[in-house]
């Protein structure tokens, strides 16, 4: 039975068979009942609202009372022509129930029709009987006064719903729900004070009713089944709100009836879907409506049929896994290593981390560092790695977010993988938002590709916004000043007194480039360098060179990957000893009473440097190197103890090779250093300047625009009026900036209006830098500057600008050391200045350039007899000088 239209009328409904079942009107005979209220009909003004007539609603209540929710039989008189129905409705089954019109009738809630009625009627005299008798008790209507009931709608009555709803605290209030307009929206009578408020359910949608322009409605699918679904269960029945909030005038609320909670009950069964908005106000728990919700989904009932989980295409070992961390990328993501030793990118589902909108703040003269330059980037990424590095997690894969290619101001992004991640039964995301690290992302209501734990998400949230944490207080943003002084060799002169001094200092391993060689953070200084490991030859990785690429040394992965799983990201100390010429620092580096150096030694991925003799460590060194010796392990693995003999054998039969190779002299130094260009690759040089003026020409750059900065490749205009390419050395100002012309040698100090960016076709990558600085081999240039100045003059005057041909022999700290002929003569350039007597010999020990160093010394006591230049007071040096071969 279902519902009660008035004191004299109901509606009836069959059985529901494959969806809502038909139902029909019934009207009460021979009696009639008070007329409830009426609304004014919309779009007609002449209309006006009409209130309940004395004792409607107390009849309408007997009857609702009565009969919702039970069986009844009825029996059909009189059809009118318009359709209506009159008969007489009995409870039960059959005729021999209660006859519900004699009810109201003995109750004085209605009064007899007597105008229509027969006298052989029996039925109609029972009925004129009762209310005879009801008038004599002074039963209902036949009281005298009383009767009206003043039922307000809240939307007119109250000026703020909302002061309505919060002075109600949340508690449940016993109310009638008069009509249900949805499955998830009805209007409802609140007892006892008989307000008519529109309820919304909290924390669901079900389909609507969509009203089109013409005024008709069209069902969304599954529209009409659950507004059938929450009419069959709650109208007209005794039910408590708990009222819960008011945003925009909406009045949301939970309605618990006797049976259940509604809200959970079309969930669980497909009629609706969760909403994020109105979910947070839901007082009996948001985790019991995704628990429906997934039941729904997992069953695929009704509004689901066609649902696909996210992670529907995954294994469950894939779904859920132990994992450690083994990197933090950044405030969201985190490189783990699974049992199978593979290692996986995972992103935190449904965070988004600290960032910068539009353009501000990015200082366009500094290289953009997100970690140091977004507020509350560092910290996050900070608070991840303290929790995490080297600690194992539980990954739960929410779903897989598929690879975007870039649109209109939108980067590309690669396919990711996002997991809630937990450590001890704590959600990483989750605190992570609750101290105000990381956001949360708004999704699209249809869109299923979230956390697991979003509502626990948007709590935190609630709660950082609230308490004013990390990005949303009202405090200043903390700023971090951190000077990256890897490369920069002079800022790491003036370092490096402090770094030996400190003896242990404590850092955080930001990057490993290789085995051996690390970006560390030194938080007490707040700067970044490069450190080398000290004491070991590691084997080189792959890497790009000005002469093309680098190939990796064996076992140069495996070296880095063990250096990785062990330091990458993890507090160390570390001893600095030294510095290279680039501005890397060297030393030992500790971890967890570990020295990275050895361990390397002993894992066969490293060999001992000879630079290690100095140390503390040179004999666990050696004692680890011999270990690995001898089991023949990775880098050792082909390693042949060579009998002595042999030994001797190719130390005698080595030769020094002479490969002379054409050169073209382009420059030569105070200190007779030279540049030179390789002949075989001029042509390209001669090509490639010719195509980048021309390009230039076309559009020439503009004048001023061009900001320098140290170690920037540029092109800039010489005095001839030519551009050429260049390397910044130095910015004193912009009037004073040092630059390198990198395929010729030459430096020069120019404005930096002289100065353009180069253009990519024309970079490095294209053709390498053309002028390779070298050396004179055997040979000591004159400590005095005017006999030095002569030794620079007469070189230049021979061979600057000149062809001649190179061959180097023996290597050395900044440079190559080669002797160089001359083009056509192909007589020896340095010897020549020996000969001269304008230089002395530089007596090199190895054995296979004792030919040369004979014929080198030879020369210069010839130059010394003949007092030729320098040698013109005689021999001034001392008998014990290194010269003569001997050494203090």
């Amino acid at each position: 039975m279902n519902p009660v239209l008035s004191g004299c009328a109901i509606i009836v409904r069959g059985q529901p068979r494959g969806g809502p079942p038909p139902e029909r009107q019934i009207n009460l005979s021979n009696i009639r009942a008070g007329a409830m209220a009426r609304r004014a009909a919309q779009g007609q003004p002449d209309t006006k609202d009409t209130p309940d007539e004395p004792w409607a609603f107390q009849a309408r209540e007997f009857l609702r009372k009565k009969l919702i929710g039970k069986e009844v039989c009825f029996t059909v008189e009189i059809r009118t022509a318009l359709g209506r129905e009159y008969g007489m409705v009995y409870l039960g089954k059959d005729t021999t129930g209660e006859n519900i019109a004699e009810s109201l009738v003995n109750e004085g809630l209605a009064t007899v029709r007597r105008e229509g009625i027969r006298g052989n009627n029996p039925e109609q005299a029972r009925l004129c009987e009762l209310e005879d008798q009801a008038k004599s008790s002074k039963k209902g209507m036949w009281t005298e006064g009383g009767g009206t009931h003043t039922i307000r709608d809240l939307k007119y009555t109250i000026e703020n719903p909302r002061n309505f709803v919060d002075s109600l605290h949340q508690k449940p209030i016993n109310a009638i729900i008069e009509h249900v307009r949805d499955g998830s929206v009805v209007r409802a009578l609140l007892l006892p004070d008989y307000y008519l408020v529109t309820v919304m359910l909290s924390g669901i949608k079900c389909p609507t009713f969509k009203r089109e322009a013409d005024g008709t409605e069209t069902p969304e699918p599954f529209a009409a089944e659950a507004k059938f679904f929450t009419e069959s269960r709650l109208l007209q029945r005794d039910v408590q709100i708990i009222l819960e909030s008011c945003p925009n005038q909406i009045i949301l609320g939970t309605i618990l009836h006797p049976n259940g909670n509604i809200t959970e009950l079309l969930l669980k069964e497909g009629f609706a879907r969760c909403v994020d908005w109105s979910m947070a106000v839901y007082t009996q728990g948001a985790e019991k409506l995704r628990a429906a919700e997934r039941s729904a989904k997992e069953r695929k009932v009704r509004i689901w049929k066609d649902y696909v989980a996210p992670t529907a295409n995954l294994d469950q070992k894939d779904r859920q896994f132990v994992a450690k961390v083994m990197q933090v990328v950044n405030a969201d993501a985190m490189v783990v290593k699974l049992n199978s030793g593979e290692y996986k990118t995972i992103h935190l589902s449904s965070i988004r981390p600290p960032r910068i909108e539009g353009e501000k703040n990015k200082d366009k003269d500094k290289r953009f560092r997100p970690l140091y330059d977004i507020p509350y980037m560092f910290e996050a990424r900070e608070f991840l790695r303290k929790k995490l590095i080297g600690k194992k997690v539980n990954v739960t894969v929410d779903y897989i977010r598929a690879a975007t290619g870039p649109g209109e101001g939108t980067p590309a992004f690669p396919e990711r993988t996002c997991a809630t991640v937990t450590i001890g039964g704590i959600n990483i995301a989750e605190a992570l938002v609750s101290k105000g690290l990381a956001t949360v992302i708004r999704y699209r209501q249809d869109d299923d590709q979230r956390s697991s734990h979003y509502d626990e998400l948007l709590a935190a949230e609630a709660r950082a916004i609230k308490n004013g944490k990390g990005l949303h207080s009202k405090k200043e943003v903390p700023i971090h000043r951190v000077a990256d002084i890897s490369g920069e060799t002079q800022k790491a002169k003036q370092f490096l007194p402090f770094l030996q001094r400190a003896g242990r200092s404590e850092a955080v391993v930001e990057y490993v480039f290789s085995g051996s060689r690390l970006k560390l953070y030194m938080p007490k200084e707040t700067c970044l360098i490069t450190f080398l490991l000290a004491g070991i030859e590691c084997p080189r990785s792959s890497r790009n060179l000005p002469g093309g690429m680098q190939v990796a040394e064996p076992f140069s992965d495996e070296a880095m990957l063990f250096t990785k799983e062990l330091v990458l990201q993890r507090e160390v100390e570390v001893e600095v000893e030294s510095m290279d010429k680039a501005g890397n620092f060297i030393g030992w580096l500790h971890i967890e009473g570990v020295n990275l150096s050895v361990a390397l030694v002993e894992n066969a991925l490293s060999k001992v440097h000879f630079t290690a003799e100095r140390s503390a460590y040179y004999k666990t060194l050696v004692s680890a190197e011999e270990a690995c010796r001898q089991r023949k392990e990775k880098i050792w693995a082909n390693y042949e103890e060579k009998p002595v003999e042999e030994v001797v054998h190719l130390s005698e039969e080595k030769e020094r090779v002479a490969n002379y190779r054409p050169v073209y002299v382009t420059e030569i130094t105070d200190t007779l250093h030279f540049y030179t260009q390789d002949v075989e690759t001029g042509g390209q040089l001669e090509s490639l300047m010719e195509t980048m003026r021309a390009e230039i020409a076309a559009q020439p750059p503009v004048e001023g625009s061009y900001s320098a900065r140290r170690g920037d490749y540029c092109i800039s205009k010489f005095a001839d009026g030519e551009w050429y390419r260049a390397r910044v050395e130095k910015v004193e100002s912009p009037a004073k900036v040092h630059v390198f012309y990198i395929d010729y040698g030459n430096r020069e100090v120019v404005s930096s209006t002289r100065l353009a960016p180069m253009p990519p076709a024309f970079s490095t990558r294209t053709l390498p830098a053309q002028a390779t600085e070298y050396a004179f081999a055997f040979i000591l240039i004159p400590q005095d500057e005017d006999a030095r100045a002569d030794v620079v003059d007469c070189v230049v005057r021979d061979i600057q600008n000149s062809q001649c041909l190179l061959n180097v022999e023996y290597s050395g700290a900044t440079c190559p050391f080669v002797t160089i002929q001359f083009g056509d003569t192909k007589d020896d350039v340095g010897l020549g200045l020996v000969k001269e007597g304008l230089v002395m010999v530089d007596v090199r020990k190895e054995k296979h350039l004792q030919k040369m160093v004979t014929e080198y010394l030879n020369s210069q006591e010839s130059a010394k007899s003949a007092r030729l230049n320098i040698w013109r007071y005689g021999d001034f040096r001392a008998d014990d000088a290194d010269e003569f071969g001997y050494s203090r």
